[in-house]
């Protein structure tokens, strides 16, 4: 069985030497190559391989952005590529995954192909709580995410956070509703909800969130319960359990 690779780098020079690298190795076989953080993200979701080589600093979106657009429990063995000895320091101290310096040295390349063989047939529980770890000590990214990947009729793309009106819950998946445009999710609404803003969405019901900045109203319900009125026109209910959340946003109700 062979090992399904992707490679990603802005530098048309690194992912040649890591081609060549990886040409040596019979049992690997590369199934794309990416120059940005969304064709990475498009390619994990599309190729479904076993192992990334990651750059940290790419446009659009590095490599840190990449693990929390894709999300940890979908990310393959993933190997950070970097010119920047910090970044592999924090990588290596947070005991993550590993990782290869530029220029690289083929006998640490190769220590590091034997890792990712072995971390292949690992649990994928033990990968992702790697990967979890390393979000979590990378100091200068966001907790939270600016933008879904939305598999539709054979199509990957891209639906900011902020083009969201409200999200609602359809047992495993869930609906954005983006104005006149609905998109299903293979998420539940609470994994979703703990990678949105918690300065911009608001849980409001066990089965819907709302984007705080779509909020054109309020209406009085019976019990202690409130409608939500939004600009797009959707009416929404506020229900009593999760008042106290909504008291951060509406103050006391």
């Amino acid at each position: 069985m062979k090992l399904r690779a992707i490679l990603s780098d802005d530098e048309p020079l690194a992912r040649d030497v890591l081609r060549v690298l990886l040409q040596s190795e019979p049992d690997v076989e590369i199934v794309a190559e990416c120059s940005n953080g969304l064709e990475t993200v498009a390619a994990i979701l599309e190729k479904k391989p076993d192992v990334l080589f990651l750059d940290i600093q790419m446009p659009d979106l590095d490599g840190f952005g990449v693990i929390q657009t894709v999300g940890v429990a979908r990310m393959p063995v993933t190997v950070f590529v970097t010119a920047f000895d910090q970044y592999a320091l924090r990588a290596f101290e947070a005991h993550a995954l590993d990782y290869l310096l530029k220029p690289f040295d083929p006998q640490r390349f190769r220590h590091t192909l034997d890792r990712v063989r072995t971390q292949v047939s690992q649990a994928s529980a033990e990968i992702n709580k790697k990967l979890e770890s390393l979000i979590k000590s990378s100091g200068n990214r966001s907790a939270f995410i600016d933008r879904l990947v939305i598999k539709e009729s054979g199509r990957i793309y891209f639906v900011k956070t902020s083009e969201i009106d409200w999200i609602e819950a359809s047992g495993s998946y869930v609906t954005l509703h983006c104005g006149k445009q609905k998109h299903l999710l293979h998420q539940t609404l609470t994994a979703i909800e703990n990678q949105l803003d918690v300065n911009l969405f608001a849980r409001i019901h066990r089965s819907a969130i709302v984007n705080i900045e779509r909020i054109k109203e309020l209406k009085p319900h019976f019990n202690g319960e409130y409608f939500v009125l939004l600009t797009s026109g959707a009416r929404l209910k506020l229900s009593r359990s999760y008042r106290d959340q909504a008291k951060r946003i509406f103050g006391d109700l």
